[in-house]
């Protein structure tokens, strides 16, 4: 280990799909952190195109790359989560300031739950910092693959292509 790094940080999100946006935070942090744990979970505000289960092994394969990131199913609080993972570090990808201003009501609820967890926020590359699922879902049936390919990885296009097939 690294003494000079924190060992562990846990990204979560619902990762639906996963984005390179996404991906760009984690190699970011890859190299920041010894270990970086996604923690695929739940967004009750949201209405999943995939299920958790392909969520978790799209991030899978999207993340093999990255030596030191692994990939977990999660659920209940995230604090709770980042404990189990034996980490004090929950990191937060953020694209625009209504991110910032939604993050930041979860954070002071995350200390008020656990202060022993420290939020640290990564920008997304402008790059990424467009690109959500809501927008995914309406361009993936107008998108050729070529295009879908600037947004998502391409194990990713695939399932699209699949799940919105299905879908109708």
């Amino acid at each position: 280990m690294n003494p000079s790094r924190p060992s562990i940080a846990v990204y979560i999100g619902s990762f639906d799909p996963i984005t390179l946006g996404h991906l760009d935070v984690i190699g970011r942090a890859s190299q920041v952190f010894e270990t970086i744990v996604v923690g695929v979970g739940i967004n009750p505000d949201k209405q999943p195109l995939f299920s958790l289960e392909e969520r978790v092994q799209l991030v899978k394969s999207a993340v093999k790359c990255f030596g030191n990131v692994r990939v977990e199913l999660f659920s209940g609080l995230s604090v709770a989560f980042v404990r189990a993972q034996g980490a004090h570090v929950l990191l937060r990808g953020v694209r625009s300031l209504t991110d910032i201003e939604a993050e930041f009501t979860m954070t002071l609820a995350n200390r008020k739950l656990d202060p022993s967890v420290e939020t640290i926020f990564l920008m997304a590359d402008s790059a990424f910092s467009h690109i959500s699922s809501s927008l995914l879902k309406q361009i993936t049936p107008l998108a050729d693959d070529d295009a879908l390919l600037r947004f998502v990885p391409p194990i990713v296009v695939a399932a699209l292509r699949a799940k919105l097939t299905d879908c109708g």
